[in-house]
């Protein structure tokens, strides 16, 4: 495969390294198994190398939309210096959790296209990550009535759907932008009936 940035032959070994030492010292018990993944005609996921959980803990990695998980894949490409860009192509998966995030994704962006057309208003999704944005973004490519655009910075960041020819909604305000209009206080507050 060409386009291919990472194989186990360039990071394996890495990371191996870091799960063995993070799952020890974090006292999870579970298995893992590095491996390239074959090209295929799937364009929603398709990482270079994926690594899947089994074993006692894999509950827990599950857990609360995959929290931990997901937190473990975020930390290691961050030690394996893997830039922002390609995060995509590493992936850690269990229970096949992510082709199941995936098809919830793909449905649930059916069916907010579905409602856009039906009613005229845009639909926003909760905050979400950039990947599972970009499933978003990939399942209404081929729906003409609606348009999908990513609003919002930083963990606030998500998607909202449109009828195609309607305007983007504004950015939503900072924190800092939010407070602007708030009155100022000086020194620390006050207990209440105390006066300056």
């Amino acid at each position: 495969m060409s386009d291919r940035k990472y194989s186990v032959a360039t990071i394996g070994l890495r990371l191996d390294g870091f799960l063995e030492a993070t799952l020890r010292n974090a006292g999870i018990k579970a298995e893992y198994d590095i491996c390239d993944v074959q090209s295929s005609d799937d364009d929603f996921e398709t990482p270079d190398v994926q690594v899947t959980f089994s074993g006692p803990d894999v509950d827990l990695l599950l857990a609360n939309r995959a929290e931990l998980l997901l937190a473990l894949e975020h930390v290691a490409m961050e030690a394996l210096r893997i830039p922002s860009d390609n995060h995509s192509r590493l992936s850690f998966d269990a229970n096949d959790y992510r082709m199941l995030r995936i098809e919830e994704l793909r449905v649930s962006a059916m069916a907010a296209a579905d409602k856009v057309k039906r009613t005229g208003v845009p639909f926003r999704f909760n905050p979400m990550n950039s990947r599972e944005r970009r499933v978003i973004h990939l399942a209404l490519r081929n729906e003409p009535a609606v348009r999908s655009e990513s609003l919002g910075s930083g963990p606030a960041r998500g998607v909202v759907v449109y009828p195609a020819g309607m305007a983007s909604l504004p950015e939503p305000p900072r924190f800092a932008e939010a407070r602007r209009g708030a009155p100022h206080s000086s020194g620390p507050p006050r207990p209440r009936g105390a006066r300056r």
